[in-house]
């Protein structure tokens, strides 16, 4: 990153570097909101219409899932005797954040479980094409390598991580119909909690994950970008409070991607972030702007962009978003005194 950013206002980024040839890089202020379709994500990953994007804004929909896994498991390619036994509680495995529902097909052995830096021989299968895993047995790498920016590259590792040493087993995603994927993994060197690294081995990772996720950013990648910018946020929010001024950036950065994907409401709790520890944040307040108005909050959108534009007042970009705010408003005005006409009319 040797050149930084320019902002919505013709201004290089002011942040200071972190360390000797690092720029602070923070997203243009300026963003156009796709519209409500899926992008061709990720982290965070969820608008896509791949199955694997679309599941973490209704977690709840994993409860579903198990009786669809007892369907399915009679067509896997597994053992019929196996499939044929009646599921037990402790067979099933539910992701806390409710992006799959991973079902034990056969019974790993120990009970220590891959975690970061350790290298695991896994095998994929049933997982659609193009989704960036390569056929047959290889090795990742929990928490590092350009693996994890795939589509599916996040699942499988939160589902590595709850895997022991010989274990197979199959995922069931909300939304998606037929087989389901399996993954089996072999086996894996030790690695270590994120809990058991120094701060300053945390803040080296999240810098790294935050240099790639500019670099997919820039690239026009911003389901892979919000993926680094989420797990540099996860490794900072480990740290002793106040935690690091990097936080913001992250922040802003990954309301910035949120946008693009389509998620106003997380691009809005994002900006919320930002805005307790700055207020005046600019960028912040007109990614919250633009994502209340997507939202159909107009007041709170109209707020946000007028306090940019207090601050700057040549702001093209807030300047636009709030005429199209204002113009919204006064379509929804009319057509709530013609629905009160046809009322009381």
């Amino acid at each position: 990153m040797d050149t930084p950013p320019v902002n919505s206002m013709g201004e290089k980024d002011s942040c200071q570097p972190q360390q000797q040839g690092e720029k602070n890089f923070e997203l243009p202020t300026q963003i156009r909101q796709h519209p409500q379709e899926s992008p061709t994500e990720i982290l965070e990953l969820r608008v896509s219409p791949d199955p694997a994007s679309q599941i973490l804004e209704n977690p709840q929909e994993t409860e579903k899932l198990a009786p669809g896994l007892e369907k399915d498991s009679a067509k896997s390619h597994g053992s019929a005797s196996a499939m044929s036994e009646p599921l037990q509680a402790s067979d099933l495995w539910y992701c806390p954040d409710g992006t799959f529902v991973k079902k034990i097909v056969v019974r790993g052995h120990g009970l220590d479980k891959p975690k970061l830096g350790s290298r695991c021989r896994v095998q994929a299968s049933g997982f659609p094409l193009g989704s960036g895993l390569p056929e047959g047995w290889t090795e990742l790498t929990v928490g590092l390598g350009p693996w994890r920016e795939e589509t599916w590259g996040e699942l499988i590792e939160k589902c590595l991580e709850s895997m022991c040493q010989g274990e197979e087993a199959e995922l069931q995603l909300p939304g998606r119909s037929g087989l389901p994927v399996r993954l089996t993994l072999a086996s894996f060197t030790q690695g270590r909690d994120s809990w058991e690294l120094e701060d300053t081995e945390k803040e080296a990772l999240a810098r790294e994950e935050r240099a790639r996720g500019t670099e997919l950013f820039r690239a026009g990648n911003p389901e892979g970008a919000a993926r680094c910018y989420a797990r540099a946020l996860r490794l900072l929010l480990t740290l002793p409070p106040p935690g690091p001024p990097e936080r913001t950036v992250l922040h802003a950065n990954l309301a910035a991607c949120q946008l693009l994907l389509g998620q106003p409401h997380l691009a809005a709790q994002s900006c919320d972030r930002v805005l307790e520890r700055e207020p005046g944040h600019i960028k912040a307040l007109y990614r919250r702007g633009v994502a209340q108005a997507a939202l159909g909050n107009l007041e709170k959108a109209m707020t946000d962009l007028k306090k940019v534009l207090a601050v700057d007042p040549k702001n093209r970009a807030a300047q636009e978003e709030l005429g199209k705010v204002i113009i919204q408003g006064k379509k929804q005005d009319a057509g709530l005194a013609q629905g009160l006409r046809k009322m009381f009319g």
